[in-house]
């Protein structure tokens, strides 16, 4: 079975204008777009709020943290699922650098894929021909003998 060829991501990392009620909902409240996306994707609500709450508790204890771990394993998850061109390593690029643009970049493709297909039903009409066949006369024995030729 041959693999489906890798695609690009629907919208770029900074398209915030293609859609941009995603963009102002991930700027004013960051957490709730990504807790949406998770959700949409099929994981826990919450597990955006590791990301949150994870350098935190790490740096209490002196473990600096610098990439977000729900974002990043999200993040190469939905590459994975949908085929996306990408690497681990630009992954953690755009995890540590553009948070926000992620979430808002995987926010508009999942409504890209949940996009109902559009499905257009198309009837050929029937054309009827409403002559009748032609009809030949043959001289036969004892009369004539009415013969219908097919023509094409």
């Amino acid at each position: 079975m041959a693999e489906k060829p890798l695609t690009d991501w629907d919208s770029g990392l900074c398209d915030c204008f293609e859609n941009a009620s995603t963009c102002c909902y991930g700027f004013w409240c960051c957490p709730c777009l990504a807790c949406t996306v998770s959700g949409q994707f099929g994981e826990n609500r919450c597990l955006p709020l590791c990301d949150v709450c994870s350098p935190a508790i790490l740096a209490a204890c002196g473990i600096p943290l610098f990439i977000p771990p729900a974002l990043l394993s999200l993040r190469a998850s939905m590459r994975n699922r949908y085929g996306i061109k990408g690497s681990i390593c630009k992954d953690i690029g755009v995890s540590c650098f553009c948070v926000w643009c992620a979430w808002c970049q995987m926010h508009r493709e999942i409504k890209h894929r949940k996009k109902p297909p559009t499905v257009i039903n198309m009837q050929s009409q029937t054309i009827v021909n409403m002559q009748p066949p032609p009809v030949m006369m043959m001289p036969g024995n004892p009369g004539f003998i009415n013969q219908t030729v097919i023509t094409h």
